[in-house]
């Protein structure tokens, strides 16, 4: 009889050791300085935790950076978060996974508030095609 050295979760474990829990967003480091950012449902962000989410990816990521957020739950942002998440100037790119108006139509108000210049934002309806727009950088 053979037996095959074979762990079923092996994929499990990797995506594991490589996510990263907030206490209101989960952050996978898909490369040394890509990351996926899921906020959680129903979180209204406010200004501490942008700064905390800013401080952990850059922490975590190698230059440049390169943030893939993934849009697929309802969150909210206060005024103060507003004006601060869109304006880091540590993050070479954003691809935005935003799957419904109401995930694009937030995404264009964040954009419209900041003022960053060197802003490289685009919006995509799927996952895969914002990762594909990441990976030519």
């Amino acid at each position: 009889m053979l037996f095959y050295n074979i762990n079923p979760f092996k994929s499990l474990t990797k995506r594991y050791m490589n996510s990263y829990k907030l206490s209101f967003a989960e952050i996978i480091k898909l490369k040394n300085n890509l990351a996926e950012v899921i906020i959680n449902e129903g979180v209204e962000l406010d200004e501490i935790m942008v700064a905390e989410y800013h401080s952990f990816v850059t922490n975590l990521l190698s230059e440049p950076r390169y943030l893939l957020v993934n849009k697929k739950n309802s969150y909210s942002y206060n005024f103060n978060a507003q004006k601060t998440i869109i304006n880091f100037d540590k993050i070479k790119a954003y691809g935005i996974v935003a799957p419904n108006a109401a995930a694009i139509l937030g995404t264009k108000s964040l954009v419209s508030i900041g003022d960053n210049p060197k802003l490289n934002l685009q919006i995509f309806s799927t996952r895969e095609e914002a990762l594909g727009w990441l990976e030519l950088f």
